[in-house]
């Protein structure tokens, strides 16, 4: 993409409020739903296996690739489009989106664009809000206004933003990973911890790990059918195996009591 396309499509979120409204009528209706490169997060994840009712290594190979790129330590997972002529969503029908109320995040999100950062010891993320203006789009020709807030709110971007929270400061941390010949299984930790929620399971629940860690008796119980318990406390174990954090309580060996 050239400066001058980019200025076209970019644009800052002038004001406190903007004109958007999607809808089967619009002549550009589901055009935006191809040739995307997505980035999935984990609970966008979750809500699209839990959705299709499949498990999460059948959705990672049926709808995902994984990428890695100079911008991040971590691998990504991008969600795979059709092979046709237009890449479309795999999701994507005549009548719109087939997952519509457990769609990802981004598309929440959209006509938004967002730049998000973490910064060590705020509990919040800083962010900057702009337009994508595609030149395709009807959208933004209706007359519904939005202000961001109300945008969040009515698209439920809030909550996926407020669980992928935890996540998003591990993937942006600057931290070291330790001695590089523990990178790799590091790494695979990330994945499973980050996308594959029942290799994840499996791992907690197959292995000695409640021997070796203080878990809530509570909370257990919770990690054995709850996704999101799950996946936010995957959050609090990444944080103790990459960086070293005291987000998890070892238990004492017995010649340590």
């Amino acid at each position: 993409m050239n400066q001058s396309v980019g200025e076209q499509i970019f644009r800052p979120l002038a004001g406190d409020t903007f004109f958007f409204r999607c809808h089967r009528d619009v002549p550009c209706f589901t055009q935006c739903c191809a040739r995307l490169r997505l980035i999935l997060t984990p609970y966008d994840i979750l809500r699209m296996k839990n959705r299709l009712k499949i498990g999460s290594d059948e959705f990672l190979e049926r709808y995902t690739d994984t990428v890695m790129d100079n911008r991040s330590r971590f691998p990504r997972v991008r969600l795979k489009m059709r092979p046709d002529r237009k890449h479309t969503c795999p999701f994507v029908t005549q009548q719109g989106c087939s997952i519509y109320e457990d769609r990802p995040e981004a598309c929440r999100l959209y006509p938004l664009g967002r730049a998000t950062a973490t910064v060590e010891g705020e509990k919040g993320a800083r962010e900057r809000f702009f337009m994508v203006a595609e030149s395709h789009c009807h959208g933004f020709s209706e007359d519904r206004a939005w202000t961001l807030e109300e945008w969040m709110e009515h698209e439920g971007v809030n909550e996926f933003s407020a669980l992928n929270h935890g996540w998003l400061g591990i993937i942006t941390s600057s931290r070291s990973l330790g001695p590089r010949e523990y990178e790799a299984r590091k790494q695979q930790m990330f994945f499973m911890a980050s996308y594959n929620l029942d290799r994840f399971r499996d791992f907690l629940f197959g292995s000695a790990f409640f021997d070796r860690f203080h878990v809530d008796p509570a909370l257990r119980e919770a990690l054995k059918k709850d996704d999101t318990a799950l996946m936010l406390f995957g959050f609090d174990w990444l944080r103790f195996s990459l960086f070293g954090e005291k987000t998890l309580e070892p238990r004492l060996k017995k010649e340590d009591k």
